[in-house]
């Protein structure tokens, strides 16, 4: 990405990071008049958070440590906690604004409306806490989805193979040594013919994944014929090219806009759109016996007629996460033609992952994590 681009990129997001962090502040702050002897405790508990995630990042570029990891952790946290506040808040000023037109609120004296901006305060609270650790309990639990399809094709090796799916596991700080393990164990658990990572297997700096030796890790990953990644924008958002090193030295096969024959049927795999000048998919299937199986695996799920185009049996994606963040799924249903699950489009059988791990807060709400099983049955 040009510098001016991330220049502008970094002004957008901390001008508007900064607002709704204020929005929040204040009306917090407000909402304190009733004991307004802990405010000075509320402000510096808010800058702690407010700044973690910022500082976190600052301090792992210079210093992996305990304290950075805990710097983002806690920012990390905050991001789901700032979208939650945002909307209470929204809210609560919503109900405000109709009742100046209505007026369906009781009617409170001047003090009585003190102390009850005060409890409503802490309702909010109590219930973005309560929120929030559900999301974290569900994001932590990952789900298995279950789908067979027959392909019409004859396949020399075998008549049937089972694929483990695993989309967007951002290995790293917040994915880390104990989380990778379960995620692996997931996949163990299936039994599987061979592994199948649509981008998105780093989470940015490679840096957190080294120093948790996570490659280790990926290596007890159990297949018949092979574990196979493509990239994500993650991988290039933090050095494509040490991650893309780090994941092959570790026992996966990293296709990069490379066309690979395995197991009786032919993978292709796409670099990630953030790449300049990645091969077209017409580039990348020249020449290919269309008679064989062909699997695509392409990290963002845009253009879904590409892979029909070339006669693919079945596209994987991931990427968008079904927004990771309940309402933010709307927005990715109005972005992508498939933000969640399976469509069949002539015969081209897809399914597009909301992921394994996750991204920024380690919290899921609207979405399930999830390792796909596929069982493919041949003519």
């Amino acid at each position: 990405m040009p510098k001016r681009q991330i220049a502008i990129f970094f002004t957008v997001f901390f001008t508007l990071y900064g607002l709704i962090n204020y929005y929040i502040f204040i009306r917090g702050y407000q909402g304190l008049e009733y004991r307004a002897d802990i405010r000075p405790v509320y402000t510096g508990i808010f800058l702690f958070v407010s700044l973690s995630y910022i500082i976190g990042r600052f301090l792992e570029k210079r210093y992996l440590s305990l304290l950075s990891d805990i710097f983002i952790w806690v920012g990390s946290f905050w991001f789901a906690f700032i979208l939650y506040f945002l909307l209470g808040i929204l809210l609560l000023d919503l109900s405000r604004l109709i009742n100046h037109f209505v007026n369906f609120l009781p009617a409170y004296s001047s003090f009585q409306y003190v102390e009850v901006k005060f409890y409503t305060t802490f309702i909010v609270i109590g219930f973005t806490v309560l929120t929030i650790a559900a999301g974290y309990f569900n994001a932590r639990n990952i789900r298995i989805r279950k789908y067979d399809f027959t392909i019409p094709k004859r396949n020399d090796v075998a008549k049937v193979l089972k694929l483990a799916v695993a989309s967007d596991i951002h290995l790293g700080t917040i994915i880390n040594r104990s989380w990778t393990k379960y995620i692996v164990e997931r996949i163990n658990s299936l039994d599987v013919d061979l592994v199948l990572l649509p981008g998105d297997i780093v989470d940015g700096d490679v840096e957190p994944v080294i120093k948790q030796n996570l490659g280790e890790v990926l290596r007890t990953i159990k297949s018949k014929y092979g574990i196979f990644g493509i990239t994500g924008n993650h991988e290039y958002i933090g050095g494509v090219e040490p991650a893309v090193k780090y994941i092959t030295a570790h026992g996966i096969t990293e296709l990069r806009d490379q066309v690979l024959e395995v197991a009786g049927m032919t993978i292709i795999g796409r670099e990630d759109r953030s790449k300049k000048g990645r091969k077209g998919i017409e580039e990348l299937a020249e020449g290919l016996d269309k008679s064989k199986p062909i699997i695509l695996m392409d990290h963002q799920p845009f253009h879904l007629e590409e892979g029909v185009s070339i006669g693919a049996d079945l596209q994987l994606s991931g990427h968008t996460h079904h927004g990771q963040l309940w309402p933010l799924n709307f927005i990715t249903k109005k972005v992508y033609e498939l933000s969640w699950g399976y469509k069949k489009i002539a015969d081209t059988h897809i399914y597009v992952s909301c992921g394994a791990g996750l991204w920024g807060p380690p919290v899921r709400l609207g979405n399930t994590p999830e390792i796909i099983e596929i069982t493919l049955r041949f003519l």
